[in-house]
């Protein structure tokens, strides 16, 4: 599923999983956390992401933020960790979240080749804003988007067309990174060039849209644009 993309004049990424580690709030804890940690990582990732899609359907958006601690509380009931202090430790250290290691340099290789650079998400501004900043990328990248701003989440269609409309590009010039794979089949369902970054090795998604390439990191998406790492 490996491709040159050609005609490409920017690129998009996801922040969560993408940019940065979800995982390495949970890490931060894991001394305090003790056996359940990896347990609550896992569990927390996927009930964010119900919460997201749970309340899209039903049109009862509520913010990332909120959703977030919604989905930590509820894991930490059902894995019976009761430590009110931890839930605002580990939601201040989800705002700072660690980025991978190739996401300074790949940015910087892309902002060489005169390539926009983006972040569509489902964070909220605030909480987009800190992880920037906390990772030191704010320099790297032309503008931040929110679902926020349209109050339903990914991955539904308007949200990709966030992209095209900020950049004032059609979708087939814009290259899609996320490291979900249902996100990246929504932005190719959409229209956009989509890279999937499959960091963990998953098998493909039997759903709508096909990603046109798949890459174990950001780094990967280098030579499909014709560039050097």
């Amino acid at each position: 599923m490996t491709t040159r993309l050609e005609g490409i004049r920017a690129c998009v990424f996801d922040a969560y999983g993408t940019l940065f580690d979800f995982s390495s709030a949970v890490a931060r804890e894991k001394a305090r956390i003790g056996e359940r940690a990896a347990a609550l990582d896992a569990l927390w990732r996927r009930k964010q992401l119900e919460y997201t899609w749970l309340r899209t359907l039903m049109h009862r958006y509520a913010d990332f933020r909120t959703v977030t601690e919604a989905a930590l509380r509820w894991c930490m009931a059902a894995l019976a960790i009761e430590d009110e202090a931890l839930v605002a430790r580990l939601m201040r250290a989800y705002e700072e979240l660690d980025p991978y290691p190739e996401v300074r340099t790949t940015l910087e290789r892309l902002r060489a080749a005169d390539l926009r650079t983006a972040i569509l998400s489902n964070g909220t501004p605030a909480m987009l804003e800190r992880a920037v900043a906390a990772a030191g990328l704010g320099g790297l990248l032309d503008a931040v988007w929110s679902v926020d701003a349209i109050r339903i989440y990914k991955p539904d269609p308007q949200v990709y067309e966030r992209a095209t409309r900020g950049l004032g590009l059609a979708a087939r010039e814009i290259a899609f990174l996320s490291a979900n794979p249902w996100d990246a089949h929504g932005a190719a369902s959409f229209g956009l060039r989509a890279v999937w970054v499959n960091r963990t090795g998953q098998p493909r998604e039997p759903l709508p849209g096909e990603p046109e390439a798949e890459v174990r990191d950001l780094a990967g998406l280098l030579p499909l644009l014709g560039l050097e790492p």
